[in-house]
């Protein structure tokens, strides 16, 4: 069940009621999460990607795919930190999880808040589309758009140099509203779409070649009245 309002704050015609944040990743365990490693399917001896060391959920390099909350969300403010542990490289937090392996045999269905090192706050849209101002600039020609193999599925961020030097902790915060979804990169917004086609779904993190340390991954359940 959704958490019961503690916070209001307004925005716009909006009013938003936020509960306290609740801890994703408990520090421990992967409680709440699975894995869904296709190469880990074929060959039972494939190590997990996902691991938990020093209290941080880390994404090792060595095996492509995701890991996955049991729970589905819908209206709420994620929180997460992170940083490239070694060499930067290709990460992603992805929101309104829904089809396993929708893309490449791979990608579950969702919309990517991009996190690779020079890129963070790009969308990549996965079997499921999102729009935003000045598409063609920020996507390409409209002929070429689309959410599967083969179509330009990247949106670009709105900012440059949001990032902290590699090596730094970042904090990206993406918060999805309705069909509405923001993304701020260390406190600057970074993107903001709307009409997207789901407004709910589970949350995912990659393992994309880059090993990547996880030392926060909160969300706050929002509740939105219409005034």
């Amino acid at each position: 069940m959704p958490l019961r309002p503690l916070a209001v704050f307004a925005l716009l015609s909006v009013a938003a009621i936020a509960a306290e944040p609740v801890q994703l990743f408990n520090g421990v365990n992967l409680d709440g999460w699975h894995i869904d490693v296709p190469a880990m399917d074929q060959d039972p001896s494939v190590p997990t990607p996902f691991i938990i060391r020093d209290g941080k959920l880390v994404s090792l390099a060595h095996t492509g795919g995701h890991i996955i909350t049991d729970a589905t969300y819908a209206d709420y403010r994620l929180e997460i930190d992170y940083r490239f542990a070694a060499k930067p490289g290709n990460c992603g937090a992805l929101v309104h999880v829904s089809t396993p392996r929708a893309l490449y045999g791979m990608f579950p269905r969702s919309i990517e808040a991009q996190m690779m090192s020079g890129n963070a706050g790009d969308f990549w849209c996965i079997v499921l589309d999102i729009t935003v101002p000045d598409m063609e600039a920020r996507r390409g020609p409209p002929e070429e758009w689309g959410v599967t193999e083969g179509k330009k599925r990247r949106i670009m961020n709105l900012t440059d140099n949001s990032e902290n030097p590699p090596g730094e902790w970042n904090n990206m915060t993406i918060e999805c509203v309705g069909a509405e979804i923001k993304v701020w990169v260390n406190g600057d917004l970074v993107n903001h779409g709307h009409d997207c086609g789901a407004t709910s779904g589970q949350i995912a993190l990659q393992a994309e070649g880059a090993e990547v340390e996880f030392r926060k991954v909160a969300l706050t359940t929002i509740a939105t009245l219409s005034e």
